[in-house]
């Protein structure tokens, strides 16, 4: 039996992803799954550069809005939806479009993820306490003596990873790059796959994350994350809030920054974050890179000759 059809469009922010998704709805049967690890929170809109409700109505997409900011979200939890969503697609007899540029969910989805502890609120909590008397410099010490693998991928003043990492040494006494080597017990990828990737000269990406930082600006990115900052269950140490362009608002409504400061830290932290998923991206050695001088009609010329 042939399997079923899965086409994947990867790319880094501001690539234009989700305008290719949205064509492919109206031309093809295919319904849309977001792969962003931001876009899952509700009241983050703008500053995640959601699409709006009227991209949302003529092409909705499945995974967006079903957590609130202060709930955790993980590539797992992200593999156990999607493979529920994309069930669901194929059994109305249409074809799944995954959209969106977190690497991990892909990976996570499509190859599996080491099989690693669950996280331990009380190791976690006792990691915190440490670094709040001792500072995060010295646990990423104490990492450089338990799992040097994992010190070297993992910068100093990195609290998330280094707690991650030295919690999963604790609870298991293994270090967790040696988790992360092996094989994935998850299960394999059981769909027939068409691996798209959306890139632009980085000039050209340059020039849109700053145009997009501006108009979401304008949009009142500042005036959400003013609402955000009223919840007293959101802090500046969640997942959600360390994401790009949050993390860099928090800030600056905390008065660390001005408003110039803030806007070019925003847009050199979206920079980066690009920059590391072209860098993911390069590595998927079974993904085709669109026309950089016709995404358009290369992305439709390869969905109609894959789906036939």
């Amino acid at each position: 039996m042939d399997r079923p059809p899965l086409i994947a469009l990867m790319g880094p922010t501001a690539s234009g992803k989700t305008d290719l998704a949205v064509a492919a709805v109206e031309r093809w049967p295919v319904d849309l799954v977001s792969v962003d690890s931001a876009l899952v929170y509700r009241g983050m809109d703008i500053g995640s550069a959601k699409p709006d409700a009227a991209t949302l109505a003529r092409a909705p997409h499945r995974l967006i809005d079903i957590r609130e900011p202060w709930e955790p979200y993980s590539a797992a939890d992200f593999a156990t939806d999607a493979r529920r969503e994309i069930a669901e697609i194929h059994a109305a007899g249409r074809i799944p479009l995954l959209v969106g540029g977190t690497g991990l969910y892909f990976r996570a989805l499509l190859d599996g993820l080491s099989p690693m502890p669950a996280a331990d609120p009380a190791t976690r909590e006792a990691i915190e306490a440490e670094a709040a008397e001792k500072g995060w410099s010295a646990l990423h010490a104490e990492l450089i003596a338990v799992d040097p693998a994992a010190a070297a991928r993992i910068g100093p003043a990195d609290a998330q990873r280094i707690s991650r990492a030295l919690e999963v040494h604790r609870l298991t006494g293994r270090p967790i790059s040696e988790w992360q080597r092996e094989a994935s017990t998850a299960p394999g990828n059981p769909w027939r796959t068409l691996k798209l990737v959306v890139g632009m000269p980085r000039e050209r990406l340059h020039q849109r994350i700053a145009l997009r930082f501006q108009l979401m600006l304008e949009a009142g990115f500042l005036d959400e994350m003013t609402r955000l900052r009223a919840d007293p269950r959101i802090h500046p140490d969640l997942p959600s809030m360390r994401a790009v362009g949050y993390r860099q608002a928090w800030r600056h409504l905390d008065g660390n920054t001005d408003r110039e400061t803030f806007i070019a830290e925003g847009v050199a932290a979206t920079r980066q974050l690009c920059k590391r998923q072209v860098t993911w991206l390069r590595k998927e050695l079974d993904a085709s890179w669109l026309d950089a001088g016709n995404p358009v009609g290369d992305f439709s010329q390869r969905v109609a000759g894959f789906l036939g």
